[in-house]
């Protein structure tokens, strides 16, 4: 059982406090999540309640994953109070880190960001800067991967870090399942922009979401902008206007996420040759599918089942289709 210890500090932002009970506790069977304070006490939020909690720092000295969510106090101070940096040596040398939010300051605090990738809510990068220069900050992503240390941009964010994380332990399956039951999109690469312009078409215009699940039902076919635009009944031009302005990114970036997101599932649910891969995710190639997996995620179609495989328990192994 995967323990995961939120902290919650004062002033606490109360949507996200509760988002790493809602991800990681749909898979109950395979993390165990609980919140402590610095002090066992009852702490404020940044609404106007206060909440109990049942455990103090000492449970960040069992935790396998420790998350910090926001707080309002963060971009006050580049310096830690002392029961919070004295909470922080409690954590285990090996456990992940992760923060969402404001929740950066924090670890940039207790210089676990230096010389790191590392992002937080747009629009405190000024002053995140200016409090740690050492850092690199990159304020137009939704969240940074370092391995150990995890950080994540503003509240919906948040979703998107955990179910990274379960998608990393446990593959996309189960990743797929807590994301329908939180009735949230089942993946956002972290490097998707943070802000989008125009998120939401006006109400009398036609949006890009019915084609996209139809092309969700097409990806070993050869798709193409004019396919989708003339699905969507708009032209070239505003069919990738609209589609940007909904989704981030271009349509042909979009699909090329869509299709390694579907090769990664087949690598990890299956024994299918790559190649065969290759053709129902609409690369074509195995060589293809190497090229497009390796600038997605770093790593080779064959690599990415190994890994994955090697981390699985013996019980899940077993139960492989």
């Amino acid at each position: 059982m995967h323990r995961v210890v939120v902290l919650a500090l004062d002033g606490v932002y109360p949507f996200e406090l509760g988002i790493p009970q809602r991800v990681f506790g749909i898979a109950h069977d395979l993390y165990e999540v609980v919140t402590c304070t610095v002090d066992g006490r009852p702490v404020r939020t940044s609404a106007d309640f206060t909440i109990m909690v049942d455990r103090g720092p000492e449970a960040l000295a069992e935790a396998d994953t420790v998350v910090i969510p926001p707080y309002s106090s963060a971009p006050d101070t580049p310096e830690l109070p002392a029961p919070v940096a004295d909470a922080l040596a409690l954590i285990p040398a090996g456990a992940r880190i992760v923060s969402i939010c404001t929740g950066a300051f924090t670890l940039a605090a207790a210089g676990l960001l230096d010389g790191r990738p590392a992002t937080t809510h747009w629009t405190l990068a000024r002053r995140f800067r200016e409090l740690f220069p050492r850092v690199a900050l990159d304020p137009n992503v939704l969240f940074v991967d370092n391995g150990d240390v995890l950080t994540s941009a503003g509240a919906a964010s948040g979703v998107d870090v955990c179910l990274h994380l379960v998608r990393k332990d446990h593959g996309s399956q189960v990743a797929n399942h807590v994301a329908r039951k939180c009735v949230v999109p089942p993946w956002r690469d972290g490097g998707q922009a943070q802000y989008i312009e125009q998120p939401v078409p006006e109400p009398s215009s036609a949006g890009t979401a019915a084609t996209r699940e139809w092309a969700l039902t097409r990806l070993d076919e050869p798709l193409t902008l004019t396919d989708l635009a003339r699905h969507a009944r708009m032209s070239l031009r505003t069919f990738a206007r609209r589609f940007r302005d909904e989704v981030g990114m271009s349509p042909g970036r979009w699909l090329i996420q869509q299709r390694v997101a579907r090769a990664r599932e087949l690598l990890e649910s299956s024994d299918l040759p790559v190649e065969v891969i290759a053709g129902r995710v609409g690369f074509g190639t195995a060589a293809s599918l190497r090229q497009h997996m390796h600038a997605v995620i770093g790593v080779s179609p064959q690599s990415y089942r190994n890994t994955f495989q090697a981390a699985r328990s013996p019980a899940q192994a077993g139960s492989r289709s």
